[in-house]
């Protein structure tokens, strides 16, 4: 069933937004702790007013059949605004056409609320460029785009030995409404995402064409670059400190590969755990209270493309908070099915990855659980065998105060 026949048996709905009121019925609804067989949802002023068995007799706006109710899905690390921007090498496309081409996808895979990658350093990879430049112009576009069908949002990311990227990102936070999340990371191999420096190697073969030894020199050149950044690195790392302890940002710690390495991100004021990269570090940023993000193309996978700790692996620790879709937005739904598939995890818990646990990281309170209250932000979904397909999304009425701002 698509979004235009879900919409045409709506009464006095005409094709567009869902009103503000209106009732959903005959769904099983994904509660954060049980699913409710035939289900109806209640939707008043945009948001959840009950979800509640359909009782026999009474009546709906929408009748749901038998489809999961869930959440609109959160994604708090999209890098996918890049890939559409850029599809290929030197073929660039413009931004705003890229992101209305990428909302459509966010829909099909049941997304509502997603957090833009702003990467502000310096970094050519399979043609695609990161400057302070492009980062720019992909936060004022995302500014741009309001009254849209997915609620679009930025994590800033700063590579912390950029004394250029560090002084972008201070001019684009002080535009900034609310509290900005701002992710710190370093892909200096050797440590970090990249501990096993073979994998950066192999890495660079493949996206950028190096040869085996000429793969080599560049790793070789950017541990011994490293050295050279040890000031830039300690200030930019002092100031982020500084502004996440004033809470004027909500810090991520991007790939901590040690216990050691958390406890730095919690003394400089850290709140989130982006991609540990082994068992230690996911357990450290747990005894920490930090919530943890994990790919969810790493559970599509089973394994991390860096060689890093399995997310399935993490999931069965009970040490992932979030799945975030990195670069692949339909990756998220699939993830979460799989984990339920492989016996890791119920579907609740599951779909809590990538709607409640997402929300709890960005630091959001008004969405995540159909829970009355919050936004009526819902994806209606098809199992599957094996994959899962998004029929419709319903997202709330855009005039719904939310967190950061009226969307």
């Amino acid at each position: 069933m698509s979004d235009v026949a879900l919409a045409a048996q709506m009464t006095g709905w005409p094709l567009g937004p869902p009103p503000r009121d209106y009732v959903l019925g005959h769904v099983r609804a994904v509660l954060p702790d049980a699913v409710l067989d035939d289900a109806r949802v209640v939707v008043r002023q945009g948001r959840i007013a009950a979800v509640e068995p359909h009782v026999a007799g009474s009546g709906c706006d929408v009748d749901g059949r038998g489809l999961l109710c869930l959440p609109g899905l959160i994604d708090v690390h999209s890098d996918a605004l890049e890939r559409e921007h850029q599809p290929r090498p030197s073929a660039r496309l413009p931004w705003d056409f890229a992101l209305l081409s990428l909302e459509g996808k966010l829909r099909a895979a049941g997304v509502t609320t997603v957090f833009h990658g702003a990467g502000f350093q310096h970094k050519t990879s399979r043609g695609t460029e990161r400057t302070p430049g492009s980062a720019k112009a992909l936060c004022e576009t995302v500014g741009g785009r309001t009254a849209a069908p997915v609620d679009h949002r930025l994590l800033y990311r700063l590579d912390v030995r950029s004394a250029e990227g560090a002084a972008a990102l201070r001019e684009q936070l002080a535009a900034a409404v609310g509290t900005p999340l701002v992710s710190h990371e370093d892909h200096t191999p050797g440590q970090g995402q990249y501990t096993d420096r073979r994998y950066m190697e192999e890495y660079l073969v493949g996206a950028d064409g190096m040869s085996a030894e000429q793969a080599r020199e560049h790793v070789d050149g950017l541990i011994a670059e490293r050295s050279q950044y040890g000031a830039v690195l300690e200030r930019n790392l002092s100031w982020l400190g500084e502004s996440a302890r004033a809470g004027r940002i909500r810090l991520f710690g991007h790939d901590p590969d040690s216990a050691e390495a958390v406890g730095a991100l919690c003394a400089r004021g850290g709140a989130v755990a982006e991609f540990p990269t082994t068992v230690d570090a996911a357990r450290a940023a747990r005894e920490h209270g930090l919530p943890i993000v994990m790919g969810a193309p790493n559970v599509l996978r089973g394994t991390s493309h860096s060689g890093n700790v399995s997310a399935r692996e993490l999931v069965g620790l009970g040490l992932v908070t979030a799945l975030a879709s990195d670069y692949l937005p339909s990756g998220l739904l699939a993830a979460a099915f799989q984990l339920v598939s492989a016996g890791l995890a119920d579907l609740p818990t599951a779909v809590a990855l990538v709607t409640a646990g997402p929300a709890e990281v960005a630091g959001l309170s008004d969405r995540g659980s159909l829970r009355p209250g919050l936004r009526a932000d819902l994806a209606l979904v098809r199992p599957g065998s094996p994959w899962p397909e998004v029929w419709a999304v319903l997202r709330a009425a855009v005039d719904v105060e939310c967190e950061g701002g009226t969307r």
